[in-house]
């Protein structure tokens, strides 16, 4: 078994640890495909390719570098070398460091502890299987013959990783395997870029806000499993839900007329007025396109919810979302009228297919957003305005308010 194990540049701390069971190659990148995804700036889409270029795991390891700025082993610049157990792979001069390990796999015998959510009993789970997984096609994750997972990016607190599916400002999410869970193996994992070392209370406020969203109720909302917070870092589990984006859909077919427009708002409201009514109320606070997914019946569900934060609540992170955030939100102090603004500003998105950065303009009053210049009816103009008026008392002042305007544009 090889480990590879992202460290701190300073200190050389663990950050993070990926475990593969005998492959042929890894690949490093920025790329999404390669086994091991590293989003830093120095590291090329394809930057380093290890292979094991005998039965002899221990002393058959070669490194190609393919990086633009350069690989180094052990602080030595290589175009290609050979690994040995604990060797230091930096990729790029102050760019990521990762040591290489080897451990011979041994036979195992029965797990004594059962259905362990450890990292360990995890990675048993996977190394449990005989098979060699030969003849499944580049893509699959899953073994055609045994049904396990063919190839594990790295382990957190017992979920596999098997592919990144996205990363934006505020996380990185990943498809993960989940074997000893009860109910479905395939989740999704959101981890959150928030350091709970940084803020006093952070963590209790984190978990405290992530057992709302355990108790979530609502047929276009995703389950939510487990929270969990490792090494200041925060977590969420939820579950896969298949369906297309909004920005996606927009950036595949086009605008969307304004009566498909309404309706995928006026299902956005209903989990709104949901979310709103809740004791405390819950705010979003990450309302936008590509987190509003469309399934293959038309029900809109909505995702992402990493950002929620409890009305009343102590102010949080200044949430700035793409051109999507209302002023106040952008502050640090959100209002249920801050995810209208986005529905607002959502609207204008779908019907033009441009970010809503592009229509902000300066009125004596502020930044706000204009509306653009388009064969909407004026009810709907008009709609869109109030939901982004800078003043959070200017707007409609619960999601039926304005679910109530917007099916009267379609009369």
């Amino acid at each position: 078994m090889v480990i590879l194990t992202l460290l701190d540049p300073q200190q050389q701390a663990p950050i993070e640890e990926w475990k593969f069971s005998n492959p042929a190659k890894i690949r490093i990148g920025r790329s999404l495909d390669n086994d091991i995804v590293l989003a830093d700036a120095l590291v090329s889409r394809y930057h380093v390719e290890l292979h094991n270029l005998g039965t002899d795991a221990q002393e058959r390891w070669q490194l190609l570098s393919q990086g633009t700025n350069g690989t180094f082993v052990n602080n030595q610049l290589v175009s290609q070398g050979v690994l040995t157990s604990g060797s230091l792979i930096q990729l790029a001069p102050n760019g990521p460091m990762l040591r290489f390990e080897v451990i011979p796999l041994v036979p195992e015998a029965a797990d004594p502890r059962g259905s362990d959510s450890s990292s360990e009993a995890t990675v048993a789970f996977f190394n449990h299987s005989d098979c060699d997984h030969a003849g499944n096609p580049p893509d699959n994750l899953f073994c055609i013959h045994c049904g396990q997972p063919i190839w594990i990016q790295g382990t957190i607190h017992g979920y596999q990783l098997l592919r990144m599916l996205g990363q934006g400002g505020m996380g990185v999410t990943y498809l993960v395997w989940f074997p000893p869970a009860q109910g479905p193996q395939l989740q999704v994992l959101k981890e959150i870029k928030a350091d709970m070392a940084e803020v006093p209370k952070a963590k209790e406020l984190f978990l405290r806000e992530a057992r709302i969203l355990q108790s979530l109720d609502h047929p276009a909302i995703p389950r939510f499993f487990d929270c969990f917070v490792e090494k200041n870092k925060t977590y969420l589990t939820m579950e896969l839900i298949h369906g297309q984006s909004l920005d996606k859909r927009v950036l595949e077919t086009g605008p969307a007329a304004p009566e498909q427009a309404i309706d995928w708002m006026l299902q956005t409201c209903e989990v709104l007025d949901y979310l709103h009514h809740l004791q405390p109320p819950v705010i979003h606070r990450d309302i936008k396109p590509s987190n509003l997914l469309r399934k293959l019946d038309g029900q809109v569900v909505v995702i992402d919810f990493g950002t929620v934060k409890e009305v009343g609540s102590l102010p949080g992170t200044r949430i700035s979302i793409e051109g999507y955030s209302a002023p106040e939100q952008e502050l640090g102090h959100p209002q249920i009228q801050s995810d209208f603004y986005a529905v607002g500003a959502t609207l204008i998105f779908l019907l033009t297919g441009k970010n809503p950065n592009k229509f902000y303009c300066d009125r004596g009053q502020g930044e706000r957003l204009q509306i653009p210049d388009l064969p909407l009816t004026d009810p709907l103009r008009a709609v869109i305005a109030q939901a982004t008026k800078p003043k959070p008392g200017d707007r409609y002042a619960t999601a039926r308010d304005l679910a109530a305007a917007l099916k009267h544009c379609l009369e």
